[in-house]
């Protein structure tokens, strides 16, 4: 049962006796018409009162007698026969309901609610106001581990509860326009849940940054300041999202991350290991996927070292053009949170333990503030923590049950396939559709259920569809209610704010009900016009601030990359000594690995030379070609001599030397120009 109070509702309805025919208690009229799913009942309002006529409300249940048991329907729709009001006079009027299923002795001798019917009304049964007790029965979810979320709208005495196991099991939605409480709504249930579930995680995506004044005690904020999400985490689609600022990726310069991502990775995880254990145990294994550390500086060098390359001309553009994207969105300050960090460790424990509150001390509860992050990467970042939320649940055999809450669900898995981003849309369709297994739970909330994938929509089993204004949104939510109860949608578009009716697999039936108000301190609020100001709320704004925070003038400094990668070519720039001769060397942002839980290795890391640019020609064919080149070329001759040679006398014929013969030897330069170019080229 659900809990004291409706057992004590359930005793005062057993109570509640009736006489069929007396008129002004709980007669309402008779059956007219009757279908396999609806009904039409016919009533009389005597001498224009309107005692009994204010029962009659559209989306109120009724019972209606049929021998021992009792129908119960659904009034969606009435209206006078005339269609006028008389005053001092009989108005007949009809009303149209709908069959939801009847009030009947189980096998265990109790009353008990069923949504199938047995015996349909016949013409001239008795419609009667329906009595508490019944109530009570029809919302009954027949468990005991159940949450009391609110109370019904047609009797405020009885408490409309949830099964909430069955409600994470198998994902909710909860849909809505904009100010009818969806916010409020989100936090009265993850609080009923975490109550349920102290096992329970929660990941709030939040686009509008107002579930953080929700959840005060028990959540985490983590926004741009704090954030530290490193680029290694990223998959290949991911990081190309990033790289290419949300435009879709040329196909050449992602085959080219494709290739040396790979070869980063191995160059920073085989950095303290020999070359033949890399080559057996990491070749293989280290994909653009795998989340490995890696420098971006080893990138860039691996990306310099093919543009230094003789052959593949024609990638040489597709490098160039690569390289600028790169170092544009390592320099970029808005992306701080992806290579903000002065090195490069192995934080994949820290970042799963602060984002996914594992263990959690005392605080489930993860509010992701997605608005300072920039447009053009919140799909990625949307992507990479869903996809770590299924792994998590995946591995960790049940251990961890996480709960993804996303708040304008629509922006990342809209209906139109050629929309959005499909590594999001992946991750959280993988979700819906395998999460229940292991213990990873979604809840989408939306004011647009039109615009979203059916396909996601239609594996939340549990829905709350609050006010919908749109045709097209009702008519989703039409389509996702069971067939015994379409009508219940029929004035969804005119119930008050607070209100909702839920249906699925959390409820018994279908029910029209209103949900708890929540403390004022703990109400979601964001920084919008409807915020009402308080003492704390400046009167004034400083324009110099908000230009710095548009313009990320307070960001940290990684200017500082672009002199370090250049000296990561092997040259000091002031001196032209070696780069970073000594470990204290200063060194930009993700270019040191800090080796963890070592303390006898050095903290600097000396560059792999294959992964740098090579300085020293490696091809002693071509270096012998570039010497008779300038030679060739060059006015002067290659190599001083102690003397000026002088020049022998002028002959009148020209003859060959016989050997013995003492002649001036010609200069090597007009020995080469007398050869032609091919021969010494063949040499």
């Amino acid at each position: 049962m659900l809990n004291s109070d409706l057992h004590s509702s359930i005793s005062a309805g057993e109570q509640d006796r009736r006489d069929a025919l007396t008129r002004g208690n709980r007669f309402l009229g008779r059956v007219v018409a009757c279908s396999g799913s609806r009904a039409m009942i016919a009533a009389v309002a005597e001498k224009g009162e309107t005692s009994l006529t204010e029962l009659w409300s559209v989306g109120k249940l009724i019972s209606i007698s049929v021998g021992n048991n009792r129908v119960v329907a659904l009034v969606y729709s009435m209206q006078t026969v005339t269609n006028e009001w008389g005053e001092e006079l009989d108005n007949v009027f009809r009303i149209e309901v709908e069959l939801m299923g009847e009030v009947h002795v189980g096998a265990s001798g109790r009353e008990e609610f069923s949504a199938g019917i047995s015996q349909y009304p016949h013409l001239g049964a008795i419609a009667h106001r329906i009595r508490s007790a019944d109530l009570a029965r029809i919302y009954d979810t027949g468990k005991n581990d159940v949450c009391v979320i609110g109370k019904l709208t047609q009797d405020e005495s009885l408490d409309a509860a949830i099964h909430v196991p069955s409600m994470l099991s198998k994902h909710f939605a909860i849909v809505g326009t904009t100010g009818v409480g969806k916010s409020t709504a989100v936090s009265l249930l993850l609080r009923k849940a975490i109550a349920a579930d102290p096992k329970l995680r929660v990941l709030i995506l939040d686009p509008h940054n107002e579930f953080a004044a929700a959840f005060p005690d028990i959540a985490v904020v983590v926004d741009t300041d704090n954030l530290d999400l490193p680029f290694w985490l990223m998959k290949l689609e991911e990081f190309a999202e990033v790289i290419f600022r949300g435009r879709p990726p040329v196909p050449e310069e992602l085959d080219i991350l494709r290739d040396v991502i790979p070869e980063a990775k191995r160059a920073f995880k085989g950095a303290a290991e020999s070359g033949l254990a890399r080559r057996t145990s990491e070749k293989s294994s280290i994909t653009a996927d795998t989340p490995v550390p890696y420098r971006m500086a080893d990138l860039l060098a691996l990306i310099d070292e093919r543009i230094g390359r003789l052959e593949g001309r024609g990638d040489k553009p597709y490098l160039r053009s690569l390289k600028v994207k790169v170092i544009g969105a390592i320099n970029d300050p808005r992306y701080n949170f992806m290579f903000s960090s002065n090195t490069i460790t192995d934080t994949i424990l820290e970042t799963i333990a602060k984002i996914f509150r594992i263990p959690g001390d005392g605080k489930p509860v993860t509010t992701f503030q997605l608005a300072g992050i920039p447009s053009e990467v919140v799909n990625s970042v949307a992507s990479v923590l869903c996809r770590m939320a299924f792994e998590i649940g995946l591995w960790s055999n049940g251990g961890v049950h996480m709960l993804v809450i996303c708040e304008e669900a629509h922006r990342y898995v809209p209906a139109d396939a050629s929309l959005g981003f499909v590594p999001t849309r992946q991750a959280i369709a993988r979700i819906a559709k395998e999460g229940r297994k292991y213990g990873v739970s979604l809840g989408v909330v939306t004011q647009r259920p039109g615009e979203l994938d059916p396909t996601i929509l239609s594996q939340c089993s549990t829905v709350f569809a609050m006010r919908l204004s749109n045709d097209r949104d009702q008519d989703i939510i039409r389509s996702a209610i069971p067939n015994s109860s379409i009508s219940s949608t029929s004035f969804i578009s005119s119930i008050g704010n607070g209100e909702a009716i839920a249906f699925g697999e959390a409820v018994a039936v279908p029910m029209r009900m209103r949900f708890t108000r929540v403390d004022e301190k703990n109400l979601p609020k964001a920084n919008g016009i409807g915020v009402k100001a308080t003492d704390e709320t400046p009167d004034t704004v400083d324009l110099r601030s908000v230009v710095a925070r548009m313009r990320a003038l307070n960001g940290p400094d990684i200017s500082s990359f672009q002199q370090a990668y250049s000296a990561s070519l092997g040259l000091d720039e002031d001196v032209g000594a070696p780069a970073y001769p000594d470990a204290d060397s200063s060194r930009p942002p993700g270019l040191i690995a800090e080796p963890r839980n070592e303390p006898s290795t050095p903290a600097i890391e000396p560059y792999n030379p294959a992964m740098l640019p090579r300085t020293e020609p490696v091809n002693p064919q071509l270096e012998r070609f570039n010497q008779i080149r300038n030679q060739l070329l060059s006015e002067e001759p290659a190599q001083p001599k102690p003397e000026p040679y002088q020049a022998p006398p002028p002959r009148a014929a020209p003859s060959f030397a016989q050997p013995g013969t003492d002649l001036p030897r010609p200069s090597l330069r007009e020995s080469l120009l007398k050869k032609p170019l091919s021969s010494i080229i063949r040499k």
